[in-house]
């Protein structure tokens, strides 16, 4: 958990500093849509390649060497600023090395946690790593524009030093057993992921639902533009806009650790979905800061509920020796949710300004759910998340 902190600390930082400093240097809101599909690319290329990786090999072993990597990426991006002539292309190929390196991480970090946690206990746990991560979402963002304010340098060193400790804490997690058999090299175990999630509806409407809804309605990748240019805060504003959805996103993670969902659960993740795009029109309208702010953290509460759901869904319906597999494509669903709806942001917005293109991704959003609700009857019929033991 010291290790997700870190580790989300740290790419929060990363994160603010690359967004401000490619917008600074191009003024073209597309630009940031390619920092995000710079970031995604890999994990598609190379989504038949990681979860077997994950499956085979040590999971602690490949995040610790894939958050060294991530380490060496943010150094890569502190020479280039210190050099003073930073080309938007080589931060791009930079990001591809992240992207790759994350690629390789994801499958393996949420497939551990199944190692380590009964299921019974699975689905406060997943909110629990939630929150602990958006606490880091919640204080990097700031720490970020700080940063960043006072020298773009010192926004990337602190990155380097916090992925760096990050890796060595997830090196000291002990060993822990597999349950189930390791991947093997034919085509079909390769493929196998893909093949189990699609013959599940729950897991494959849960997933598929994530997809549409935040690659279509999602807005954070617009945050520079509406720091800079709609709402006029400066850096420290779009480090406290990035961080308002993590505010949420933390309360609410800690009322479903107290109070987990027992009932009514597919149809509450429905709502969520809903409430999201409808509070994303909100703050593609607004003008004033407060309302923002107030519509961002809403849009990370919901967030967080869908993401619990789905990841509690996920987890408990997939053997531990597929877990690499099916977490790889779950983690290409999820990047091109968040990634390629970057570049999906960033290209409509080009073509229709920030604004109407972020306002009509909140109506699609919100048309994919109820699309949903209609197509996948079994999800939306899901009473209870609870944890059984393996067998």
């Amino acid at each position: 958990m010291a290790a997700l902190f870190l580790t989300g600390f740290a790419i929060q930082i990363q994160t603010v500093a690359v967004g401000w400093q490619v917008y600074d240097l191009t003024r073209n809101p597309f630009d940031l849509g390619l920092v995000g599909l710079s970031q995604f690319a890999p994990a598609l290329v190379l989504v038949l390649v990681t979860g077997t990786v994950a499956d085979r090999f040590s999971r602690r072993g490949i995040m610790t060497l894939c958050m060294w990597i991530e380490a060496l990426v943010a150094g890569g991006l502190l020479v280039l600023t210190l050099r003073g002539n930073a080309d938007v292309r080589m931060v791009f190929m930079v990001m591809v090395l992240f992207g790759t390196a994350r690629a390789f991480y994801n499958p393996a970090r949420s497939s551990l946690i199944t190692n380590i946690v009964k299921p019974a206990h699975l689905p406060k746990a997943l909110a629990m790593n939630s929150s602990v991560n958006e606490v880091a979402t919640i204080c990097g963002p700031v720490a970020g524009g700080l940063l960043y304010g006072l020298a773009p340098e010192a926004a990337y060193g602190v990155s380097v030093v916090f992925l760096f400790a990050a890796g060595a804490l997830v090196a000291m997690v002990p060993r822990q057993p597999r349950r189930g058999a390791p991947a093997g090299r034919s085509w079909g175990e390769v493929t196998a992921g893909f093949r189990f999630i699609r013959a599940r509806p729950i897991i494959f409407g849960a997933i598929s639902l994530d997809l549409f809804a935040v690659l279509l309605g999602g807005a954070f990748a617009m945050l520079p533009v509406y720091a800079r240019d709609i709402l006029d805060v400066g850096a420290l504003g779009l480090g406290l806009l990035r961080a308002a959805p993590a505010v949420g996103a933390v309360g609410v993670a800690a009322l479903l650790m107290y109070y987990p969902i027992r009932r009514n659960a597919g149809k509450i993740m429905f709502a969520s979905v809903a409430g999201f795009g409808i509070f994303t029109l909100v703050f593609a309208l607004s003008k004033v800061v407060w309302l923002s702010v107030l519509a961002l953290a809403f849009i990370g509460g919901f967030d967080m509920v869908s993401m619990v759901i789905r990841g509690t869904l996920v987890q408990l319906n997939t053997p531990d020796g597929l877990r690499g597999r099916v977490n790889a494509v779950n983690m290409i669903f999820i990047g091109a949710s968040n990634e390629l709806g970057e570049f999906r942001a960033g290209s409509m917005a080009a073509l229709l300004g920030t604004v109407p293109s972020v306002a009509l991704g909140a109506v699609v959003c919100m048309g994919i759910c109820g699309l949903w609700y209609k197509l996948f009857p079994e999800l939306r019929e899901v009473q209870e998340l609870r944890g059984e033991e393996e067998t």
